[in-house]
């Protein structure tokens, strides 16, 4: 018997020949190996050009050309940075993109000192026109400095006339844009006061039901704080007040007002009328003691007998005034009316409200300007009154 008959090498035999049909399925393999590596050079390739490109690109901003078109107000807010500004610029169409305005700020370091507020911008500038017209003298708008003791309308002293909170509003209001003004005019505001929601306005809750039984030309009086605002050009009366009552509503707030008149025994309203006394009649070293002559003639049931109340609807300083002036009838002659006059009749300071609400202990019932620093004598007679006031006289201080 032969191994063939056996059978002892089919199997082998069967295993020698499979290899010759094997070469067909590594030439297929190959073929997927080179297309998969040609696909993965392309994109390699592809994201190599997209990176160059990113590399190059890399300092390139869009930026318009010139010095601008359209006349806009822009806001700058507190605390804003370069880059803030230069997003609301981008936003505004002032500029093609904030790169073109941070780039040319960072050759002009005057665009570090700028303040919140309003400017007035040009639409499509280059970013360096926008560095240039936000530094610029005139650039900056709307800005409103309210003194302490200052009240509504103006004050005039013989030929010299202090203008009040309507006219610097008016005044702060202004703006020219595209040739056209944008001013909101006294009369306008003193309507708009007249006639407005005090509620919408943002009165405090403590003060509304007193400014709304005030005449119409004085319920806001001593509601709008002393301090600087930043008004927007081109609103409305009606949004002019409600900024500035809102802003001094919060620091009415942080003067310690309701609460600060818990302790005293007088409403909020009171206190507040009070201070505008104070900050009117004398300076501020003497604040604590007028409060306190304030404080003891109420509770002695005697007038007042304070120019200043006066002089307020007379809108005079407050000077001496004579007979003529305190023998005119009137809710706000403290020589004919006892307690305290309907309403404020100034924007108080906060350190009028700290003498309001803590006067200083005193026998005091009387003062006088004695001193021509402003500085008052005071007095608990008459009698020691008069002297002071004899006093004063030969100073020249009364």
């Amino acid at each position: 018997m032969t191994h063939d008959e056996l059978d002892l090498f089919s199997d082998a035999r069967t295993e020698r020949r499979r290899p010759l049909r094997k070469p067909p399925r590594k030439r297929k393999r190959r073929t997927v190996l080179w297309v998969s590596m040609v696909v993965v050079l392309g994109i390699i390739a592809a994201g190599g050009y997209y990176g160059l490109r990113q590399i190059m690109d890399i300092g390139s901003y869009d930026d318009y050309s010139g010095a601008g078109e359209t006349q806009v107000v822009i806001e700058v807010k507190d605390g804003e940075s370069t880059g803030d500004i230069a997003a609301t610029l981008a936003e505004s169409d002032v500029v093609a993109s904030s790169r073109a305005f941070v780039t040319a700020a960072e050759s002009d370091e005057r665009v570090r000192a700028v303040q919140p507020g309003y400017y007035v911008m040009k639409t499509k500038s280059s970013g360096a026109a926008a560095v240039t017209q936000i530094v610029a003298e005139d650039a900056k708008v709307g800005n409103l400095q309210i003194k302490a003791g200052l009240q509504l309308d103006d004050i005039k002293n013989g030929d010299k006339t202090t203008a009040g909170i309507v006219s610097l509003l008016a005044k702060a209001s202004c703006a020219e844009l595209n040739g056209k003004s944008t001013c909101v005019k006294p009369e306008q505001l003193r309507e708009a006061m007249k006639k407005a929601d005090l509620a919408k306005l943002g009165v405090p809750d403590w003060a509304l039901p007193y400014a709304t039984k005030a005449q119409p030309e004085r319920r806001l009086e001593g509601l709008v704080m002393p301090g600087v605002y930043d008004v927007k050009p081109g609103a409305t009366a009606d949004e002019l007040w409600k900024q500035l009552v809102g802003e001094s509503a919060t620091q009415l707030q942080a003067v310690g007002m309701p609460n600060i008149a818990q302790p005293t025994g007088f409403t909020p309203y009171q206190v507040l009328v009070m201070a505008s006394l104070i900050e009117r009649e004398a300076i501020e070293k003497d604040f604590g003691k007028v409060s306190r002559v304030t404080y003891n003639r109420l509770a002695q049931r005697t007038k007042l007998q304070y120019d200043s109340t006066v002089n307020y609807v007379l809108d005079r300083p407050a000077i001496r005034t004579n007979d003529e002036d305190r023998d005119k009838a009137g809710a706000y002659n403290t020589y004919q009316n006892s307690g305290l006059p309907p309403t404020p009749i100034s924007a108080p300071s906060p350190e009028a409200f700290k003498a309001a609400a803590e006067p200083v202990a005193g026998p005091w019932l009387y003062f006088v300007r004695c001193q021509t620093d402003g500085t008052s004598c005071f007095a608990k007679t008459d009698d020691e009154h008069q002297a002071n006031v004899d006093a004063a006289q030969e100073r020249g201080a009364y």
